[in-house]
């Protein structure tokens, strides 16, 4: 778990606390503290979905912008080796003309 997971997992935690303590010492009648919580927790829940799923599209156009990179370095090492390739098949070959020649 990295250290954006935590703490959003650790703000999550302390809102929920604090959301039960409030309502559990607040003055009124039981079924009003529960139709309370259940709104709070719903609304938590909700919040925490939104977070949780801007989270995975953050870390997926992160591996892709990745994945785009890696490409990119690959398609150019392939070009840079394929000019090496060619540049050595060119000398190799003026090397063997040379060597006719002398003969």
């Amino acid at each position: 778990m990295g250290k954006s997971d935590s703490t959003i997992l650790g703000f999550f935690a302390g809102a929920v606390s604090g959301v039960v303590v409030g309502l559990l010492l607040a003055p009124d009648k039981g079924s009003n503290t529960r139709d309370k919580l259940t709104f709070q927790f719903d609304k938590l829940r909700k919040n925490m979905e939104m977070r949780i799923d801007e989270l995975f599209v953050h870390k997926n156009l992160e591996e892709n912008l990745a994945k785009e990179e890696s490409i990119k370095v690959i398609q150019n090492v392939k070009e840079k080796a394929e000019y090496i390739k060619e540049a050595i098949r060119d000398d190799f070959n003026e090397l063997i003309s040379q060597i006719k020649n002398q003969d």
